[in-house]
């Protein structure tokens, strides 16, 4: 459950990063993220502290080594095309690195939920006599 609380957290900060505003008119949405890059060099460092903060939050909640390498290679992507001027302004609102290892982790976490045996409440255990 804790998890699952910590995983609403990082969709909002991955929201916001990724797909917060909409071009009216438009599907197309964008975030804080495609904001912060049109500052050269500086704007694409800052939008990488969330999506680092993402996968230390995935390491914390015991994520596999290989789906943080799939995490990590997302924000690699994003950072380094990200860099590049103009170009790396228009991927960055079709990628969305931020959204898409929430989406991988919220898979993982509701996989493991799913494989783990149910938990009885401590009332159950009482009738045991042991």
């Amino acid at each position: 459950m804790e998890h699952m609380r910590a995983l609403e957290r990082l969709e909002q900060l991955a929201r916001l990063m990724d797909s917060r505003f909409r071009i009216p008119g438009t599907g197309i949405r964008f975030g804080l993220d495609a904001i912060a890059g049109l500052v050269p060099g500086l704007g694409d460092a800052a939008a990488a502290l969330p999506a680092l903060y993402i996968l230390f939050e995935a390491r914390r909640m015991g994520v596999p080594v290989s789906l943080r390498i799939r995490m990590i290679v997302n924000i690699a992507i994003d950072f380094l095309i990200g860099a590049i001027p103009l170009v790396g302004d228009l991927f960055d609102v079709g990628f969305k690195a931020n959204n898409r290892n929430v989406a991988l982790l919220r898979r993982h976490l509701e996989r493991r939920a799913r494989a783990a045996p149910p938990v009885r409440p401590a009332s159950d255990h009482a009738d045991e006599g042991g």
